[in-house]
């Protein structure tokens, strides 16, 4: 008998024993139902581990998918966007514009011929005041389109890696387009255009200063439609090298500006100034008589020249003074004068009388103004006489009548001397010259002389006790060498034109004769 036979046997014999023993069997079955159980417990860890795995073999290959579904997501989208980047580089990007027109994603070939269709269709537009228009037409200048490498630079300046944000990104670019055409062709039609002709031109006008009213108030400037030549040819120049559809002459500047506008400084301070200049009142004493320069007058020489330097109108101011001497100047002009003798003469020429120094008088009038004066006073004078009043030689005047060769000196009305006299020898051309003077000095002990020869010698030497001139080289004095006055002595011995007088009533005239009198020669 094998061991394994003998073992066999004794485990029957066990398992018998154990049957016959209730209690025991009892507690057999008991530990069998346990292992059942442990048994069915490890089945069912089996299992659930058994089931984890499989589960757990799932998800991996889930996630597997997933992965290589999500790799080749992104190698589609890395292809696409490779793809158009490359597109994009020889495209330009979407939302892009060029010299103003949708450009979006053409190509270089594509964006050639639009500039070249454009350039063969181009025509300028010029928008010009109060809503005119005139054309340039390309085909009258004979333009041409000159294919270039403007178009691919721009391209090449874009990063086509960076084509997404053109979808949120505008872009706008300039592409000089290349063109000829016959420059002396659009020279002749810009020189032919209605804008440029004379008669369609106004000039711009300044704001300034007027008169309104009782002041000066600041007046608006306006345009005009004056071209600027040069300005406007260059733009339209510009806007034919860039085929630009349109030129707007006003925003463009073709247009001369005024120089200043209302709310300009230099205008405003010249409109206060001439205000100020109204303050001025000038009044002029011509006793009795006046004249009065007010605002009213101001107000027409004042004015302000083109860079608002307030000026005067000087002619005018000028012509307001000849005034006043064409009224009130009395030297050299004729007069109605009653002689010491009653009689009535006329008498003109001479050296005396009212005569108003225009120039002095316009410089004074102008100071005035500027300060804003009020002020009475006389004109300037470069003469003045005795009175505005009736005959300006007053009541105290020296009278010689040539005729009866006799002479008067009045003081106040009356006669205070008389006595013949010798004048000047018509026949030998030496005429005592007849008018109204003033009285230059007087002065004693002089010599009197003649013309300076060659020589060195006079013609004559006279010395005199009295000298009283009252033109240049004529006046009263004694006169010893003459027997006798008055008469007809004059015509055969009278003097070099000078008055020859006795010599006491030399002395006594030079007593009475001061400088700045009046002499009176008449016939």
């Amino acid at each position: 008998m094998s061991r394994k036979d003998m073992q066999s046997d004794e485990i029957e014999e066990i398992m018998k024993e154990m049957l016959n023993d209730d209690e025991y069997a009892d507690e057999g079955f008991e530990d069998i139902d346990r292992e059942d159980n442990r048994h069915e417990s490890k089945k069912a860890m089996k299992k659930e581990k058994k089931a984890e795995r499989k589960s757990r073999r799932k998800k991996r290959k889930m996630s597997n998918k997933v992965a290589i579904a999500l790799s080749l997501i992104v190698a589609v989208i890395a292809i696409g966007y490779v793809a158009t980047a490359v597109f994009y580089s020889t495209h330009f990007f979407a939302n892009t514009e060029i010299n103003g027109v949708d450009c979006s994603n053409k190509s270089i070939k594509q964006v050639e011929a639009y500039l070249e269709k454009q350039v063969s269709d181009y025509n300028l537009t010029l928008k010009e005041t109060e809503g005119k228009t005139e054309e340039i037409s390309g085909q009258d200048i004979s333009l041409k389109y000159v294919e270039g490498k403007q178009v691919e630079k721009l391209v090449k300046s874009q990063n086509p890696f960076l084509w997404p944000e053109a979808f949120w990104k505008s872009r706008k670019m300039e592409a000089k387009i290349g063109v000829e055409y016959d420059e002396s062709a659009l020279k002749a039609l810009i020189a032919n255009l209605d804008c440029m002709k004379e008669e369609n031109q106004t000039e711009p006008v300044n704001a300034h200063p007027e008169f309104q009213n009782d002041k000066f108030v600041v007046i608006p400037e306006t345009d005009g439609t004056k071209i600027d030549t040069d300005t406007f040819r260059e733009k339209v120049i510009t806007a034919v090298d860039g085929l630009n559809a349109e030129l707007d002459l006003s925003k463009e500047g073709c247009y001369l500006k005024p120089s200043y506008t209302a709310e300009s400084k230099k205008v405003t301070e010249a409109c206060d100034a001439m205000n100020k200049y109204l303050g001025a009142m000038v009044t002029y004493d011509f006793k009795p008589n006046t004249e009065v320069v007010d605002s009213s007058m101001i107000s027409q020489w004042v004015k302000v020249d083109d860079d608002m330097n307030v000026t005067f109108d000087n002619n005018a101011v000028k012509e307001y003074i000849q005034s006043l001497a064409a009224k009130y100047d009395t030297k050299g002009k004729e007069r109605t004068f009653t002689s010491a003798s009653g009689n009535t003469v006329t008498v003109s020429g001479g050296n005396y009388g009212w005569k108003i120094d225009q120039n002095a008088e316009y410089n004074a009038l102008i100071a005035n103004i500027q300060n804003a004066e009020t002020v009475t006073r006389e004109p300037n004078y470069s003469s003045r006489a005795a009175s505005h009043e009736g005959n300006d030689v007053g009541n105290t005047y020296a009278e010689v009548n040539l005729t009866t060769q006799h002479m008067y000196y009045v003081k106040d009305g009356q006669i205070a001397l008389e006595t013949d006299v010798v004048t000047g020898n018509p026949n030998k051309g030496n005429d005592t010259p007849t008018g109204v003077y003033s009285l230059a000095y007087k002065a004693k002990d002089q010599t009197l002389r003649g013309t300076k020869k060659a020589d060195g010698t006079y013609e004559y030497e006279t010395p005199v006790k009295y000298w009283m001139p009252f033109n240049g080289g004529v006046g009263f004095h004694d006169a010893s060498w003459q027997p006798t006055f008055g008469g007809s002595r004059y015509l055969t011995n009278g003097s070099h034109g000078c008055v020859n007088m006795p010599p006491e009533m030399a002395g006594k005239l030079f007593d009475l004769i001061s400088a700045g009198t009046p002499v009176v020669v008449h016939n």
